[in-house]
Order: structure tokens, then sequence, then C-alpha cells
């Protein structure tokens, strides 16, 4: 029988535990409730219950993210909420960690306003290195906003007190309603068409989540973020983003402040001008005191007072320098002449006739001297010729035979062999006698041996 394993309560809580972190659901969740007992620790901490008809759930919502939330919850309020769901370890119960909250009012707003934001910040709409600089000194401000509302005085009123030659051109559009959001992405399309203006700002006062939708919608973002013209946003107070603050190239926190931004204050201007005119002046007038104080001393300089006294010493230098330049060129000169001369001999002896005709004399005796050479090497070889033919006539065996001496030869395996022993031949062998004017063909019948003295 399987032994049965037995847990303790921590084991037991912590598999618990691992499981619902572990469910994909759990661990992105929205749910809409009641907030009941709540408390705002000193921590920073909020501890609450969300409740419904049927159920309840005990939540918490550390300090890191309630200290985001645009409101302050309170006991029995409606809200949507954004968390996971885990065990506390110590209690062995689960509970709802939450990260975001909105009045469940504006949930379904809110909900599509965090989907659009994460979508196009994932596509780089928002990225800072594609954010276009702010000019610092604008020729024309293009301003997108309702023509009542008091956003468009608050920006035409900045502009012209801090820099009232800037031109401002006015595109009236909806700021609020289902029409708003293609007016405000038309008018945006065409400012950039027309290229009349440096900076655009783009927004409208304040107001609720609804009434500020348009500048969450994507069709405006998608606008701004294709626009060439930098633009700054300015949408409602200084506590509400739109998805058209985190495209812009500049946000604002109200439509005063985006004024501000758009346009250098004129008196600071002239501050700084008048500040640079007063470096410049001072610049100027140390400058020109320096150089008077360098042309006063040129002026005690000796060289100025008796210029022609300080040419003596050059003038001297000078002097020498071609005096020994001309001394110089002359032995160069001769140096010249010399070596012409000798060259002109050299050439006179290497000349082309005469250095012809002497060959042409070499060749001749060479010629006369090869001849007389091979008519004495002729001479002699034909002499050591005669002398050789002679001695070799004396040497021939014809000669010796007319003298009356013949050659004997024995015929053994039909080769003939100059018999010069009686060892040599038996008794009934046939010879062959050479005679000088022929031969004898003979047998031997008999032989005697004859002592060496007796030859």
């Amino acid at each position: 029988m399987k032994e049965q394993r037995v847990l303790s309560i921590k084991e037991l809580t912590k598999y618990i535990k691992m499981k619902l972190e572990g469910d994909s659901l759990l661990s992105d969740v929205w749910v809409r409730g009641e907030i009941s007992n709540f408390t705002h620790h000193s921590s920073g901490h909020m501890y609450f219950t969300l409740k419904d008809e049927a159920s309840r759930i005990k939540s918490i919502m550390f300090a890191s993210h309630n200290q985001k939330l645009a409101f302050k919850p309170k006991e029995g309020m409606m809200i949507i909420a954004k968390g996971n769901i885990s065990v506390f370890d110590r209690d062995g119960q689960y509970q709802l960690y939450l990260q975001h909250m909105q009045p469940d009012g504006i949930g379904s707003l809110f909900l599509a306003f965090e989907q659009l934001k994460s979508k196009l910040e994932q596509e780089g709409l928002f990225a800072p290195e594609r954010k276009k600089p702010i000019p610092r000194f604008p020729k024309a401000i293009g301003v997108i906003t309702s023509p009542t509302g008091a956003a468009v005085r608050d920006i035409i009123i900045t502009l012209q007190r801090r820099y009232p030659m800037v031109p401002v051109l006015l595109y009236p559009v909806l700021v609020q309603g289902a029409q708003a959001a293609p007016a405000i992405s038309t008018a945006i399309e065409q400012m950039n068409r027309m290229a009349e203006v440096d900076v655009l700002i783009v927004g409208r006062g304040g107001g609720s989540l609804e009434e500020l939708w348009p500048f969450n919608e994507e069709q405006v973002a998608r606008s701004i973020y294709a626009s060439t013209i930098p633009i700054i946003s300015a949408v409602g107070h200084e506590t509400d983003f739109t998805i058209a603050d985190f495209v812009a190239d500049l946000r604002a926190a109200t439509p005063t402040a985006a004024a501000e931004l758009a346009v250098p204050h004129y008196v600071e201007l002239r501050s700084q001008v008048a500040g640079l005119g007063q470096r410049l002046t001072q610049s100027v007038f140390t400058l020109a005191e320096r150089r008077r104080e360098q042309l006063t001393r040129l002026m005690r300089s000796p060289y100025l007072r008796d210029p022609m006294r300080q040419l003596v010493e050059p003038t001297e230098r000078l002097d020498r320098l071609s005096e020994q330049l001309r001394f110089k060129m002359q032995m160069v000169l001769q140096r010249t002449r010399e070596r012409t001369v000798k060259l002109e001999r050299a050439l006179s002896r290497h000349q082309p006739q005469e250095r012809f005709a002497a060959a042409k004399n070499r060749a001749e005796r060479a010629q006369a001297s090869l001849m007389q050479s091979m008519l004495s090497i002729h001479k002699d070889k034909g002499h050591r010729l005669t002398v050789s033919i002679r001695q070799l006539d004396a040497l021939s065996p014809l000669k010796i035979m007319q003298r009356g001496y013949s050659l004997v030869y024995s015929e053994s395996d039909q080769k003939q062999t100059l018999v010069k022993s009686l060892q040599q031949v038996q008794l009934g062998d046939k010879l062959t006698i050479q005679l000088t004017d022929g031969r004898i063909d003979c047998q031997v019948w008999s032989m005697e041996e004859e002592e060496p003295g007796n030859v």
C-alpha cells in the first residue's frame, strides 16, 4: 500500500499560493466591487475588502501603486480594479493585490485607455528618440482647440504677453463629443499641409474623463505621431493624462503652460540682449585698451623711432651674402667650363668615323693574321699527314708480305684464326695461307717443333 504523504500547514499554503500565482487569469484580473472596511495605513498601504451581493475578498494596494491614483478611495465607493490573486502565508487566506483602481462610473473608459496605451507604447509611438525638438524662436504658432473655451483665451493672452511679435493661427475644432476626434485629426493634417507654422498647440481646458476622451482616441494619437510640425499637448489640468500627452513631442500641464513652453518671454530676451550688449561693450573696451597699450609699447620701440638704424645690420649681412653668392657662382661657372672642355675632348676621341676606321683596320689586320695562321696550320697538318701515311705504309702487313712473308689461318667453327704456334694446329687441320697476290688452301700432314734457339 502506497504511503500517504502528510503536508505541513506551511507546505500546503505554499502549494496553494503557487497554484494561484501560476494561473494566467488570476495573475492579471479585473474586478468590480464595493469598498468596505477601508484603512489607509500610516505606511501608505491601503487595506480594504471588496464585496458584492454574494461574496467578498480581502484586498491590498501598496503605497507604490496608490500614490498614482487620481482620486481618494472611500468607504462604500464602487470601483473597478486590476490586480493579481495570491495567498497571505501567515493566515493562509487568498487576497487581491491591486495595481490600478478607478471609480466604477468610468471603469470601461479606463480599460480602453490602458489597452490603447499599451498597444501604442509597444508600437513605439511614445519613444523619446522620435520626439521632435521645439524651436526656440518660432516664426508662427498654430493652435488647435475650441474657439469658445477658456483654453484658447489663455493661450492667446499668454503668447501676446510673452512674445507679442509671433503670429498665431487658430484652427477651431470640437474638443468633446463623438465628432471631436475626427475634427482634431483633420486639423493636425491640414496644418501640416499648409506648413505655415513652426509649432502646434493641441488641447483644451479641464473636464471629466468622458469630456477629455477625444484626446485618448487612436485616430488623434496617430495624427500627432505623423505630424512633421512639433506638437505641444495641453489637455486638462496638471493631474490629467491622455494618450495625446504621451505621443506629443512635449506635454504641458495646462494650456497656459503650453503657451509658455512654445515661446520665450520677450522681457527675458530683452534682458539677455541687454546683458550681452553690456558684455560686448565691455569686451570691446577691454580689447581697445589692450590694443592701445600694445600700440604705446610699439611706439616706444626703437624699431619705430629709428627704423633706418635697424636696417644697417641686415644691409651689411645682405652685402656679405651677395658677395659670397657672386664668388660661389664664379667658382661654379669655372668648374662647369673646365668640365665642358674635358667632355669635348673625350667626345672628340670617340667620334664615330674615327672609331669605325680604327675598327676596320683592326678587322683587316685580324683577317690577314687569320689567313696566315690558317695557311700555316694547313701546311703543318699536311706535312704531319704525309709522315703518318709513310709510317702507316711502312708498318702495313702487305709491305711485309711483299718481302716473302705470308699469313697462315686455321679454320675452326667457321672462324679464321691467325696461326702463330704449332700448339694451335693438329695433323689433318685445314689451313689457309694468305699471300700478297692470293691465298692457298692446304692440309697439315706433318709437324716438326724446333728449339727456340734454332729459329
